[in-house]
């Protein structure tokens, strides 16, 4: 498999810690790293949200939560702006409401950071035969979530995650306004 480039553990330009929390892009096997990095960390916080809202015993909030975090993850995966952007805003504003603690943070810093890669990644495009993305793998349970899946999933979903994302964000504004009216 490694002399017909289809490798799955294509080596990254740079080191892990430094591609989550300030990644850059030398490559096209950086653009797509990036994208599966920024899907598994949307995937995490989605993970992590939901199992919070199930524990305080509002399974629908935390199933809302999970889906417009995870389909935010499909989009950063394709490279969406808007995903990356919507996630990262969500999840920073409701960290500041809600209040810090050192997960919320590192959760927001790894958001902030895969908004600045998805803005990078979709933007780069150098006309040369390093642009041409790798090949997305099949093989794995990994590999079916992080490339397969979301390739399938964004061209359906999107426009409906446009309108599910920007509703949700208006109804937790109004919501939290009028919490705070009440107070």
């Amino acid at each position: 498999m490694q002399t017909l480039g289809l490798s799955d553990s294509t080596p990254s330009s740079e080191s892990r810690l430094k591609s989550l929390f300030w990644p850059s892009i030398k490559n096209a096997s950086d653009v797509d790293y990036l994208g599966a990095q920024g899907y598994w960390v949307c995937t995490v916080v989605a993970i992590v949200s939901c199992v919070f809202w199930i524990a305080l015993d509002h399974p629908v909030n935390g199933v809302i939560i999970f889906l417009f975090y995870y389909l935010g993850g499909v989009g950063v995966r394709e490279r969406s702006r808007y995903a990356a952007t919507v996630a990262a805003v969500m999840y920073l504003a409701d960290t500041l409401l809600v209040g810090l603690s050192v997960i919320r943070v590192i959760l927001s810093a790894l958001l902030i950071s895969n908004l600045r890669a998805t803005w990078i990644a979709s933007g780069w495009a150098p006309e040369s035969e390093e642009a041409v993305l790798p090949v997305r793998l099949n093989e794995t349970l990994g590999d079916k979530l992080a490339d397969q899946l979301p390739m399938w999933l964004w061209p359906k979903m999107r426009i409906l995650y446009y309108v599910f994302s920007a509703c949700f964000m208006i109804l937790v504004a109004v919501g939290w306004w009028r919490l705070r009216r009440a107070m």
